[in-house]
């Protein structure tokens, strides 16, 4: 039986391990460079009327979303002016000790190209027919609306060099009968 010399398997494994330290160490390094965006609808409201508030069970969604958001870090909180939307963002927002800052729903592009612009991780609280299609812009697909009876999505974007990958999450909170 002829036992092979190892000093050249070695030699390979040697810079195998090498080129894969050398990647892995390049992956980190974009990993630091990343950035997330999260976008959430926000809570169920009263019935229509011009600017309605929070349900109670809207009211308890929000500090839901508050625990879901507790081990995430954020640099800041965006919302629409309106009742609903600022009272959804409010109890994740204190909880980090952020301002809201507000944003126009009117606007999609431009607060898409201001969120890539600002490298941050970030909520952006918005509507049913807003959060889907802002997520969209960032990662250059043509994601509509959704039903308004739709309020347990978390649409996160994370971006990095190579673009933006969007994931859909859904929370476990439910009103309470």
């Amino acid at each position: 039986m002829i036992i092979p010399d190892s000093a050249p398997l070695m030699r390979l494994a040697f810079v195998f391990w090498l080129a894969a330290g050398t990647l892995f160490s390049a992956g980190a390094q974009e990993e630091a460079e990343m950035f997330t965006i999260y976008l959430v609808r926000h809570s169920e409201k009263e019935s229509a009327t011009e600017d309605p508030d929070l349900t109670v069970c809207g009211v308890e969604r929000s500090e839901s979303l508050r625990a879901f958001f507790e081990s995430v870090p954020l640099e800041a909180v965006y919302s629409t002016q309106y009742r609903r939307t600022l009272n959804t963002a409010l109890p994740t927002a204190k909880a980090k000790g952020l301002e809201i800052e507000a944003y126009n729903p009117q606007a999609l592009q431009k607060m898409a190209a201001q969120l890539l612009q600002k490298q941050q991780d970030v909520l952006v609280v918005g509507h049913s027919n807003t959060t889907g299609v802002l997520a969209g812009l960032l990662v250059q697909e043509d994601i509509g609306a959704f039903d308004e009876s739709i309020y347990n999505r978390v649409y996160q974007v994370v971006v990095s060099e190579s673009g933006g990958r969007l994931h859909v999450m859904h929370t476990a909170f439910q009103c309470p009968e």
